[in-house]
């Protein structure tokens, strides 16, 4: 009977109190659940955006007026070249080494920032150039090598920045990381500063140059090499560009967008953002009118006497044209890539011997 009773009055209770546990659990697993969604959501986003952003040896560059990128690993897996003998020069035997680096061999991606000389009568001529590279790099053979080669050196935020005397010039070099080196020519030691400075702040994933924000988002995805930048100046003549007779604008405030990539085959695009709808229109004329003339030429040398690369070159090229933009692609037949690739290159690291000059960097 007590039992009865005790059943009856503390059954609610414990209803109750099973209910109220019950919903903290829900809550609890909502909120659980809530937070590994967040994550998630989150790690997918930093993922997406580490996809569509430049890479990392692009956002390094310092402030420039044209970029050009190159990533050397499908194109060493497609063609093999790092296996292909290579005439090598003295110096860059030496460099071999002192350092353990093969460029062929142990390279992975460059990419170059290309600064116009106010003077062009200068050492550094039309351009300087600001480098940063990826590769399997020996660092301390290297800072060994860099320190035999350099005048003086410096530190800056926290790197050796080695100054090497070449051709009139000073080309200043630093090791970022294990696997990555800087390297300028410029007049002043302001672009290498830049670098290290971006080097420190290279996780965010749409850190950069002003040319690279503004224009990256426009290379094609995927492509293994690209570059970026005003080229009027240096190419043209009185604002355009002469071949054959034919002039075609290339006014100093045009940008210019090439990019490769393999889409079955190998496409060169090439993307002109001309200053008005009348400098596009006049340029993409002059394109088609100089390409039937080569197309044209080529025809009539017969198969005996023309080249089928150069050929097959010159029947995939196409010429867009929409307001102020003219774009070009091609299809680069496999058999000229493999011509291209087998053909011998001396390559010189920079060096410099007491007395001497270094060869200047590229």
């Amino acid at each position: 009977m007590v039992n009865d009773i005790l059943v009856k009055r503390l059954a609610p209770a414990v209803f109750m109190a099973g209910l109220a546990t019950t919903q903290r659990m829900h809550k609890r697993t909502k909120t659980t659940l809530f937070i590994v969604f967040l994550v998630l959501a989150i790690l997918a986003a930093a993922i997406y955006l580490r996809k569509k952003a430049p890479p990392e040896a692009a956002r390094l560059l310092p402030e420039s007026d044209g970029i050009v990128y190159l990533n050397l690993r499908p194109l060493r897996s497609a063609t093999h070249f790092d296996q292909r003998p290579i005439a090598r020069d003295p110096e860059y035997q030496h460099f071999i080494d002192a350092t353990g680096f093969v460029f062929e061999r142990d390279l992975d991606e460059a990419a170059f920032a290309l600064h116009q000389m106010p003077n062009t009568a200068g050492p550094n001529g039309l351009v300087a150039f600001s480098e940063v590279f990826v590769g399997r790099f020996d660092g301390k053979k290297l800072a060994r090598y860099f320190e035999s080669q350099a005048r003086t050196r410096e530190t800056y935020s926290g790197h050796e920045v080695y100054e090497i005397p070449s051709e009139g010039r000073t080309v200043r070099v630093t090791q970022l990381g294990y696997d990555l080196v800087a390297v300028s020519n410029a007049p002043t030691a302001e672009q290498i500063h830049s670098i290290c400075d971006r080097y420190r702040a290279a996780a965010l994933p749409f850190a950069g140059s002003t040319l690279l924000s503004q224009h990256y988002g426009e290379v094609p995805l995927l492509s293994i090499a690209w570059g970026i930048g005003k080229i009027g100046l240096p190419l043209g003549e009185n604002g355009s560009l002469k071949i054959l007779g034919m002039k075609i604008p290339l006014p100093e405030d045009t940008t210019f967008i090439a990019s490769l990539r393999w889409a079955g085959a190998l496409r060169l695009r090439v993307e002109e953002i001309a200053p008005t709808d009348l400098t596009a229109t006049t340029s993409a004329e002059g394109l088609e009118t100089m390409l039937s003339l080569f197309r044209t030429i080529e025809n009539n040398l017969g198969d005996k006497a023309g080249n089928p690369e150069i050929r097959s070159v010159l029947n995939s090229m196409k010429v867009d044209h929409h307001r102020n933009r003219a774009v070009v692609t091609v299809t680069l037949p496999d058999s000229l890539l493999q011509q291209i690739i087998a053909a011998p290159e001396n390559l010189t690291p920079v060096r410099a011997q007491p007395g001497q000059s270094a060869p200047a960097a590229k």
